[in-house]
């Protein structure tokens, strides 16, 4: 049996760094090498019902070997990177943290890519304790790997014909023992803005520059909550983008918030200062559109207490004390819970991801894959239930 460890080292050589440029699914044929890889293993593991589909969407499941009703589990973690810093040429180092922790890191000069490679290498090594062990019971255990997560696009495809779970858990999470079963309301705004050119040296009364105009958007969002000062369950605005000339020019921003009544006041206010803009400078001087992107996941999951109840209690057993941790920010979890799958995301134990600097402690590996273990074995208490999809 290979340990979680010798897992998660292999894995993260392969690049799967996803691109946002590009509109096939998977993006990058690094996620294809990958999948087909966790294909194979399995396959020798003996599982069942192994796919890789057209379009980069892993599947598989582990059957029940007990008689007993009980619930369907599923696990789902992505297979992609971010492609926020270089992900390929990755060479993991195993060293000790000033603790004297064994800690995983990438060498400083690329992703490591516990991001979310650690999920997977954690829920692998969990599913081969039970091929190896078969006198302990559980019921079915469905298995999902997915591409561009990292670009939002992680349940496009998603065929829950394949992946009949009754419930389930991402494992996409950070810090050893957290458990997420809140996270952003999020909405994506583009403002664009028109000006009226001018020769500079006649444009007195006549100029209205679009990026000055621009700018002044940012300066007032700027001066509510931003990312840079934000924390906790405080919601913010953050600048995406910013292009333009005289003539135009395109603010682009991300707007997230837990509360979702707070997150509809953020979108108000934004309208507003367009509207504002509008009647400084003319009708048609500035127009705004709002894209709402996903919802605060609690809003499903609050509804399934003895699925959080047995996520914490798994955590507890495998020797860590759990912690229930908003995301601040999202995923494939929180759109699965809308498509009517309770999915509360799961700690993998990686630090300070999407950077250079990212990096996982050797018994953050371990403990997560325990837990996945005590999920599988412990489901069977709950009675069985079946969720309308």
């Amino acid at each position: 049996m290979r340990t979680v460890l010798e897992r998660f080292l292999d894995y993260v050589t392969i690049n799967t760094q996803s691109d946002e440029s590009k509109k096939c699914s998977p993006s990058t044929i690094g996620q294809l090498k990958l999948a087909h890889k966790l294909a194979k293993e399995l396959k020798q593991m003996g599982l069942s019902d192994i796919e890789v589909d057209d379009k980069g969407y892993f599947y598989a499941k582990l059957p029940a070997n007990t008689r007993a009703k009980c619930p369907k589990i599923g696990f789902v973690a992505h297979l992609d990177t971010s492609p926020d810093e270089k992900g390929s040429g990755v060479k993991p180092l195993l060293i000790k943290d000033e603790y004297g922790e064994d800690i995983v890191v990438s060498g400083g000069n690329t992703l490591l890519g516990a991001d979310d490679k650690a999920g997977i290498a954690e829920i692998m090594t969990a599913v081969e304790f039970f091929t190896l062990n078969p006198d302990v019971k559980h019921g079915d255990v469905y298995i999902a790997f997915t591409p561009d997560e990292e670009i939002g696009r992680g349940t496009d495809y998603f065929d829950f014909d394949k992946f009949n779970a009754d419930f389930a858990f991402t494992v996409d999470g950070g810090e050893e023992g957290e458990i997420e079963i809140e996270n952003f309301n999020a909405a994506v705004a583009k403002i664009v803005i028109k000006g009226k050119p001018v020769h500079p040296g006649y444009a007195k009364n006549k100029m209205v520059n679009a990026s000055i105009l621009a700018g002044k958007i940012i300066e007032i969002i700027s001066s509510e909550h931003i990312p840079e000062n934000s924390e906790g369950r405080e919601g913010f605005y953050h600048i995406t983008k910013v292009a333009g000339n005289v003539a135009g020019a395109i603010v682009e921003c991300i707007i997230r918030d837990f509360d979702e009544e707070q997150f509809n006041e953020k979108k108000r206010y934004l309208k507003y200062v367009v509207n504002a803009l509008n009647e400084q400078f003319g009708k048609g001087t500035a127009k705004i559109c709002i894209t709402d992107q996903y919802r605060n996941m609690f809003e499903i999951i609050s509804n399934y207490p003895e699925i959080v109840e047995l996520a914490k209690n798994s955590i507890k057993k495998a020797g860590v004390t759990p912690k229930l941790t908003p995301i601040r920010g999202g995923t494939d979890g929180v759109k699965l819970c809308f498509k009517g799958l309770p999915c509360p995301n799961l700690y993998t134990g990686g630090v300070n991801f999407h950077s250079k600097n990212e990096y996982i402690p050797v018994k953050s590996l371990r403990s997560a894959t325990e837990t996945i273990m005590w999920i599988i074995t412990d489901a069977r208490k709950i009675k069985a239930w079946r969720v309308e999809k």
